[in-house]
């Protein structure tokens, strides 16, 4: 059997659900991945892609071409994260990527551009319903999801802002839906978005102070 066949194979029944190894992969790369996020490590992303991957496999054996679609997706923002970080800001006092929160019209374009995916993605998933089962939720989380990843990919604490919202409407939604090895996972990545919120959160009021440092270092030795 080749490795795709492999993946997507049983693994296990959990509360009356076949969960298949893909499924199940995917996901533990996926709470690797933000993980690695949370200690602000570039591997993050290649993990992410690596999940993302894997998901592929799994909506692709259910013959969900909306989910693999929407995996794809996940996977190109990932990829851009990845660039965005290799190149980004690198002055916080650990050597990892420096963190702060959004400025005011940072968070207003955030916020605007989630609004509008999600009325947008969920107008399509009505449309095509073959694309969703739920449009409306899942217009929610895809485009939620998303909006976190950029979050990401821009070192901003509203990253984990946008994750718990995410996960506030991922959880029980997974759960009524019959799905709870799903809403199990969320329930975990729900303990990792306030573990590394905080860390983040506390982050900021460390490199900000170091970020200060180095630039008035560099107008000293820039003066005659």
């Amino acid at each position: 059997m080749n490795a795709p066949g492999l993946l997507n194979t049983e693994a296990f029944t959990a509360f009356g659900q076949d969960v298949i190894w893909s499924d199940l992969i995917g996901n533990v790369i996926g709470l690797a991945a933000l993980a690695l996020g949370w200690r602000r490590s570039v591997l993050t992303w290649p993990v992410q892609v690596l999940a993302g991957l894997v998901l592929v496999c799994a909506y692709y054996s259910a013959q969900l071409a909306g989910g693999v679609g929407k995996q794809l997706l996940v996977i190109v923002v990932a990829l851009w994260g990845w660039w965005q970080w290799r190149r980004g800001n690198r002055t916080a006092e650990d050597g990892a990527i420096t963190v702060r929160f959004a400025r005011p019209r940072e968070r207003v374009v955030l916020l605007a551009g989630t609004v509008a995916g999600t009325l947008a993605v969920g107008s399509l998933f009505t449309l095509v319903p073959e694309l969703s089962w739920n449009p409306w939720p899942d217009a929610y989380i895809f485009v939620g999801t998303l909006a976190a990843m950029t979050a990401q990919a821009r070192g901003l604490v509203e990253f984990w802002f946008a994750w718990l919202l995410v996960d506030i409407v991922g959880v029980p939604l997974a759960f009524s839906s019959g799905l709870p090895f799903s809403g199990l996972v969320y329930v975990l990545y729900l303990g990792l978005v306030l573990w590394g919120l905080r860390s983040w959160w506390l982050r900021t009021r460390i490199s900000t102070p170091v970020a200060s440092a180095t630039r008035e270092s560099a107008v000293e030795g820039a003066r005659p």
